[in-house]
């Protein structure tokens, strides 16, 4: 556990068992909140951490979800359960799924393909005990201190980053790509429904609240915010172009692979032989392939009405 502001504490989630992959927030105060629990398969590490962090069984608050892919909330179940006194704060969207995921569940094992299994599956939420959050939407943690929820799409529909007032701290979830192994950042664009001028848009709107840190959930803080929101646009900006040239151009996935390699190619980015092993042992870098191809084709289609 490492604490990265003022009553914000970084708690490694474990994905696959391997450390720096993805990681939750504990925000304490009267009411204590922890920001993305995790895969379902690291659950009972989690909630071994949160116990070791003083947290008994009735003391847990809240579990904020920055948005409702598996890596960042499939332990949510589990954590409601250990900790039967939370509510689970989510996107609008993410209500039903939080109640009912077998959909989710099985949409996200179609993305993860043989990497499933290291994600697991979902155990549903009782519906009284999920709060659907619209954009501005307040966590109270008592004492005068809140989180604010703020909808970050372009990762996904259903992103929302987390601002503490308290510390200037964003937790940005996947809204300024990934930073692993030690390396640069990198986009995270997943199927379903990335959206790169949506994402461009809430970098800018991440950007004006000048915060003091800003943290990823895939590791941790990422230096000098404002240079790293520069970053991470520049490079959705580029990736976007690309994923239009090579979908204009007739090529599908393969074509965008090939602009995307030449435009903004991994081990450039990130700096670090090790760190784009990651992604690619993650297949996040082959899934962005897949995400883009389904932008750039929506992007590029002509409007519903058009002659």
């Amino acid at each position: 556990m490492t604490e990265i502001a003022d009553g914000i504490t970084l708690i490694d989630t474990l994905l696959g068992g391997v450390p720096g992959r993805t990681t939750g927030y504990l925000v304490t105060g009267d009411r204590p909140a922890f920001v993305d629990p995790g895969p379902q398969t690291s659950a009972e590490h989690v909630v071994t951490a949160l116990r070791g962090a003083g947290l008994g069984p009735d003391d847990l608050a809240w579990i904020v979800l920055t948005h409702i892919h598996l890596d960042h909330c499939g332990g949510a179940g589990e954590l409601a359960a250990a900790f039967p006194g939370a509510t689970v704060v989510v996107h609008e969207r993410g209500v039903r799924h939080m109640v009912d995921p077998a959909r989710l569940v099985s949409a996200s094992h179609v993305v993860y393909a043989e990497h499933a299994p290291m994600y697991g599956g979902m155990s549903p939420v009782p519906e009284a005990r999920v709060v659907a959050a619209p954009d501005g939407f307040r966590v109270d943690l008592g004492g005068g201190r809140a989180l604010e929820m703020i909808a970050t799409p372009g990762h996904a529909r259903h992103h929302m980053s987390v601002l503490d007032p308290a510390t200037g701290t964003v937790i940005a979830g996947d809204a300024v790509g990934a930073h692993l192994a030690g390396g640069g950042l990198y986009p995270t664009v997943p199927p379903a429904d990335v959206d790169i001028p949506a994402g461009r848009a809430s970098l800018a709107r991440i950007r004006d609240w000048s915060p003091t840190v800003v943290s990823a959930s895939h590791f941790g803080p990422v230096g000098d915010p404002q240079a790293a929101i520069a970053v991470a646009d520049e490079q959705l900006a580029v990736m976007g172009e690309a994923a239009l040239r090579g979908w204009l151009a007739g090529g599908g996935r393969d074509a965008i692979e090939r602009e995307i390699e030449r435009s903004l190619p991994l081990e450039r980015a990130v700096g670090s032989p090790e760190s784009a092993e990651e992604w690619r042992r993650l297949a996040w870098y082959q899934n962005n392939f897949d995400g883009l191809a389904r932008w750039a084709e929506s992007a590029s289609a002509p409007p519903p009405d058009a002659a």
